[in-house]
């Protein structure tokens, strides 16, 4: 050990050069404190040094300060022994630091040649899956999500983890997790996040997309017809086409789908708004017969839709309740009517508010709705249904029914549109 470190100190142990200024003056307590301060910057700098003994290493995971065995713990070139030992440091950061390079380096580490250094790395990243506390877990599996050499066991348990922070990002992208894992999923848990994870996955088989439709969750099923790799079969389409009239999540991804069969276009021109009608009629490939049948649907639709828009207006300048309207306008994706609605009952102009939707700004939306007097579900639906917001861009309520904005920063971005 003596040799080791004695070779070891062939690399830079300080940034400046050690001077204590009045050393005459301190007090050997001052003296033991500056000393002890120096060395343990020593300490952490070989700590970092990527060719370092393993020895020397394993000794500063052991009896090293803290910031010296992260230090250890994030370094690629410390040995399976010392990494192992830090996975059971009582120092939380130290652990999640490990957890975070363990995990990105595992694939090499599997492929060292000696039996017991690829066994030790498998012990290391048992523990740090098993770790008491969750930012330890939820970084070893942020860094092992794309992995495909993980052992099973410990992919199942990350999955399975109560914590969505850890559990999320397995079901979503382990290659790991099979068609029987992710069914077992959403059989056992109906929690909304976990099924829209697994329906956002790549090439989703039909059984899976199938037990996903069969839960009809509003925002798993949403993200699943949202997915361009889901082999989602026709009768599943079907079944999900059949409930949808009620649920406006569900009838922008429906329409904007490449493999709608000519009766499910024609469903979905019975009750989705003509704006989506038009898209419908825009595709390629109908026969006449649909064709003909969208050009009615679209007719009468156009005309109902007048009406209620009509009613709407009227219905906001008189001051009347307007919720209802104005949610019926974003449920339809009618952008116009909604425009001239928000409008009015945020007391600006039509110029303005289609710079706050058109700028695609999530907060600038969700201050507008509430200048408006509107609810947080008009504001999220607006998102989805009206701005058509990528999923991670959405921005839910809090607590499910509130602005997720303190009023200060609603008037700061209603400011940045001019609207006082």
């Amino acid at each position: 050990m003596q040799g080791n470190i004695c070779r070891a100190w062939r690399y830079p142990l300080v940034s400046q050069p050690f001077v204590a200024e009045q050393t005459d003056k301190l007090s050997p307590e001052e003296a033991l404190k500056l000393l002890e301060k120096q060395a343990r910057h020593a300490e952490n700098i070989l700590a970092s040094q990527p060719d370092l003994e393993p020895d020397l290493l394993r000794f500063l995971a052991e009896k090293g300060a803290p910031a010296t065995r992260r230090a250890v713990a994030a370094n690629p070139g410390t040995c399976a022994e010392a990494n192992l030992l830090l996975a059971d440091d009582q120092d939380q950061d130290v652990r999640k630091v490990l957890a975070s390079k363990i995990g990105r380096l595992f694939p090499g580490l599997l492929a060292e040649e000696q039996k017991q250094l690829r066994d030790m790395a498998i012990a290391t990243l048992e523990k740090l899956a098993q770790d008491e506390v969750t930012e330890v877990r939820a970084a070893l599996a942020e860094e092992i999500k794309h992995h495909d050499c993980v052992p099973r066991p410990i992919v199942q348990a990350l999955a399975n983890d109560a914590d969505p922070a850890v559990g999320l990002p397995m079901i979503e992208f382990s290659p790991q997790m099979e068609d029987e894992d992710l069914i077992q999923l959403v059989v056992a848990s109906r929690a909304s996040s976990i099924l829209s994870a697994i329906a956002r996955r790549k090439k989703l088989s039909g059984d899976v997309c199938e037990a996903v439709a069969t839960t009809l969750d509003i925002d798993a099923v949403s993200a699943l017809l949202a997915n361009t790799d889901a082999a989602i079969r026709t009768k599943t389409l079907d079944k999900i086409i059949s409930q949808a009239a009620e649920v406006a999540e569900w009838h922008g991804p429906l329409v904007v789908r490449a493999d709608l069969s000519q009766t499910a276009i024609r469903r979905l021109a019975g009750f989705v708004g003509s704006t989506m009608i038009d898209d419908l009629m825009a595709r390629s490939g109908l026969d006449d017969s649909t064709r003909n049948h969208i050009k009615h649907k679209l007719e009468a639709r156009k005309k109902a839709e007048a009406k209620a828009d009509a009613a709407m207006i009227a219905a906001l300048r008189t001051g009347a309740q307007t919720e209802a309207f104005v949610t019926a306008a974003v449920e339809s994706c009618r952008k116009d009517t909604v425009v001239k609605a928000l409008a009015v009952l945020a007391k600006t102009d039509d110029a303005t508010v289609r710079r706050v939707l058109d700028s695609k700004s999530p907060k600038s939306a969700i201050s507008l709705v509430w200048r408006a007097g509107l609810s947080m579900r008009v504001a999220f639906q607006l998102q989805v249904q009206v701005m058509r917001l990528a999923g991670n861009l959405v921005i839910p309520a809090r607590r499910g029914i509130d602005f997720p904005l303190t009023e200060e920063e609603m008037h700061w971005h209603l400011d940045y549109f001019g609207i006082k």
